[in-house]
């Protein structure tokens, strides 16, 4: 059976229950501080993701979009709420249940791609299935395959230090597919790219997206990043201030709609489309 009808029938079952989303947060606060000096980076958040979506998380610094990805993600508590993803709270969930969950439904993208030196592209990619121990065959024929479909398959016996900061990404969002996480979560991963990079990475992720109908939620404050989404939340003082849809509209006059609620909050777009 090809490696792809494999996957995507994996990512058919990633939804959990037929027609529940992939992940419902409902009412998460977030509070640092003591009595005397409290701080909310997150208000009474609530929304929903559905299995394919592609969701674009924009606000300015310091507007709690990275701290909700973090909640999201388990790696850091709600005060309060819940985050369900795939019919299970995982606010619930006790260390080694987190790490279970962590490795089996999530997969990461940040800023730094975070690959090991030591490590070619094909075995990065291939690490977190043989943490899993997932059989030496299946693995090669994942990797290869993701690899091809996000167009590093001629960098995979490279080391990092060989690739550019583009091709360090891409590997990086292959590792995070190859697991067929329900949910790949990617934090301003276009940040240290230049606009080339920055546009091929992206397109990768609609292949993701796409061919794959991976989940993906990725915060940006770049309005260009943010329309190769679907879909864009936005975050001021730690709430939801409004969410777009692209539906039907090209990406140009999807960018154009971003930038006009990014001068709305007062922030900036970042580059021009």
């Amino acid at each position: 059976m090809p490696v792809l009808t494999q996957q995507a029938r994996h990512a058919a079952g990633a939804a959990g229950v037929a027609g529940a989303p992939v992940l419902d947060v409902q009412h998460i606060e977030k509070i640092y501080g003591s009595r005397s000096n409290v701080t909310h980076a997150l208000c009474d958040v609530s929304f929903t993701v559905n299995q394919g979506d592609f969701v674009g998380i924009m606000g300015a610094s310091g507007s709690g979009k990275s701290t909700l990805l973090n909640c999201v993600s388990t790696i850091d508590k709600v005060t309060s709420g819940s985050v369900i993803v795939n019919g299970e709270d995982v606010t619930r969930l006790k260390s080694q249940q987190l790490t279970k969950f962590r490795r089996e439904q999530l997969g990461f993208i940040f800023q730094d791609s975070n690959l090991l030196d030591t490590l070619t592209a094909r075995e990065n990619i291939a690490l977190p299935l043989t943490i899993s121990r997932v059989p030496a065959k299946e693995t090669l024929a994942r990797v290869t395959e993701v690899a091809g479909r996000l167009g590093i398959r001629e960098t995979l016996d490279k080391y990092p230090y060989q690739l550019s900061g583009g091709q360090q990404q891409r590997v990086a969002a292959a590792r995070a597919l190859v697991t067929n996480p329900a949910i790949i979560m990617a934090d301003e991963p276009t940040g240290a790219l230049d606009s080339k990079n920055a546009r091929l990475l992206l397109e990768s992720f609609e292949t993701m997206n796409r061919t794959y109908r991976a989940t993906v939620l990725m915060v940006t404050h770049d309005s260009f990043a943010a329309s190769y989404t679907q879909r864009v939340l936005f975050i001021r003082d730690g709430r939801i201030f409004t969410e777009l849809r692209r539906g039907g509209s090209t990406r140009q006059e999807f960018f154009d709609r971003i930038m006009e609620v990014v001068a709305m909050m007062g922030g900036e777009g970042s580059d021009a489309l």
